[in-house]
């Protein structure tokens, strides 16, 4: 069985749904502490042609708490704000309307956590894509906050009988793999290929948020692009 584990981002790029894509199942890490300035509650798009970040306000935010334990700002002026940008900077794009749709979806929901919003914005483009991957949220399932780094990692791959463990490039330098081998874990690395497409931009920006892709691109082009390889 092939599993993944990552933190809930807001509309991760289009890597993270390879990864989602690759595997049986797909744990949300929302039980590990929040990290500032990261893709927790931001991602980036282009506003006016140019790239700037959707943002997600915050309340009381710390380092020192857990990712489901920071809560969202109550207040709608600053969703309103964030699909106006939106509209106005991607209303011509062929795809504007269903997923401007799954960004109102998220953004209007009645999640009071950031963990929340952050999964939900994730599922809804996994649906929309027809993605068949089982999600888990790690807070809800294993009881293993005693655990640190790869230990945990491991003692949740054994409680979801996992034979194969695949993670993004970026986490190749914290994994060993004896340690994964000495467990009966085969450990990939998946490095994701971010097709050129046509952008309002004059020259192409790679790696922004899903819902740039998605606004240019219907949903066979978008799962086509799930398993491209190259460099």
């Amino acid at each position: 069985m092939k599993l993944a584990i990552m933190q809930p981002y807001l509309f991760p790029y289009l890597g993270y749904f390879k990864l989602i894509d690759a595997v049986d199942k797909f744990v949300f890490y929302d039980d590990v502490n929040f990290i500032k300035n990261g893709w927790i509650n931001r991602n980036r798009l282009l506003i006016s042609k140019k790239v700037n970040y959707l943002t997600i306000p915050l309340s009381g935010m710390s380092s020192s708490l857990k990712i489901n334990q920071v809560m969202v700002q109550g207040n709608e002026r600053w969703r309103k704000k964030i699909l106006q940008s939106v509209r106005q900077s991607y209303s011509k794009a062929p795809h504007f309307k269903e997923v401007n749709n799954i960004l109102s979806e998220v953004l209007f929901s009645k999640e009071n956590y950031i963990s929340d919003m952050a999964k939900k914005s994730i599922i809804l483009v996994s649906q929309y894509l027809e993605l068949e991957t089982q999600f888990i949220i790690s807070s809800s399932h294993y009881n293993n906050m005693d655990l640190n780094g790869v230990d945990r990692v491991i003692d949740i791959c054994h409680k979801e009988k996992a034979t194969e463990y695949y993670n993004l490039p970026g986490g190749s330098g914290l994994y060993d793999d004896n340690l994964f081998e000495f467990n009966k874990i085969k450990l990939y690395f998946i490095k994701p290929f971010l097709s050129q497409y046509q952008q309002f931009s004059e020259e192409f920006v790679s790696g922004l948020s899903v819902i740039d892709v998605l606004m240019f691109n219907d949903k066979c082009t978008a799962r086509e692009m799930l398993h491209r390889e190259g460099g």
